[in-house]
């Protein structure tokens, strides 16, 4: 986990991306990406889900075990989802059957109001990833995915909330969907990486859910994702190519 710190200090930006099944890790750990998460966003982009807040442990185990048969050498962070870190005692279980699925550290969401959890989890010798800014978890409550750290006071909180997760002992924190120049602040503070979605350039690191990246989802793209692939596209042609050979008796 010191490596990453390292990478700050010199100024290397960290790249993450998701994966929750086996050909999609083995290709990103194929290509040199340094972080792959197992995020609970697989709710929404493989198991159809309105949001992450169904998303259950079991189901998180069984993707981060598929995940972990096709990396090699990223890091594999597997996501603990909603309801599932309530107490400290609750969050090293969670987190002890994400590693034994195959992650080599876990990820959490919330700032000072987890600080206990996280130094929990890390005493368990389990490596931790904070999450901060917009909370997927909490979007019901929220009312949507809204930009963090606009006014003075949010953008305290939050650079507050950072340092708490740092202090914790967490070796990273992701900062979603939180205003650039608040972002940039919170940067600015830390010696742990701060790894952006969402959040401008200024972040230690980016991740995107990769099937935004690569357009696997097209029913719905976030505002601040620009696709380097149409996926999706390709499977249609190549689906409506094989019913039209199948109908014509050309296979």
């Amino acid at each position: 986990m010191q490596d990453f710190r390292e990478q700050k200090r010199r100024g290397e930006r960290v790249t993450a991306l998701t994966a929750y099944d086996y050909p999609t890790a083995r290709l990103l750990d194929e290509t040199g990406i340094e972080i792959i998460l197992v995020g609970d966003s697989l709710g929404m982009v493989v198991l159809g889900y309105e949001d992450t807040t169904q998303v259950t442990l079991a189901e998180m185990v069984h993707h981060t075990r598929a995940a972990a048969r096709g990396v090699k050498r990223a890091l594999l962070v597997g996501d603990l989802p909603i309801h599932t870190y309530d107490t400290p005692e609750q969050a090293v279980s969670s987190a002890r059957a994400l590693v034994e699925a195959g992650a080599a550290a876990v990820k959490l969401e919330g700032g000072a109001s987890h600080v206990r959890q996280i130094e929990a989890v890390i005493a368990a010798g389990i490596p931790l990833m904070g999450h901060i800014g917009m909370l997927p978890q909490s979007v019901r409550e929220e009312g949507g995915y809204k930009v963090k750290g606009r006014t003075p006071a949010e953008a305290e909180a939050l650079l507050q909330d950072a340092l708490a997760v740092e202090k914790a002992g967490a070796f990273a924190v992701v900062l979603e969907i939180v205003l650039p120049e608040t972002a940039r602040r919170i940067t600015e503070t830390l010696s742990i990486p701060t790894i952006g979605i969402g959040s401008g350039s200024n972040c230690d690191g980016q991740i995107l859910v990769t099937h935004d990246l690569i357009g696997l989802f097209p029913w719905f793209t976030p505002k601040f994702v620009s696709p380097e692939a149409r996926v999706a596209d390709e499977i249609r042609r190549a689906v409506q190519v094989f019913i039209g050979r199948t109908k014509s008796g050309d296979t």
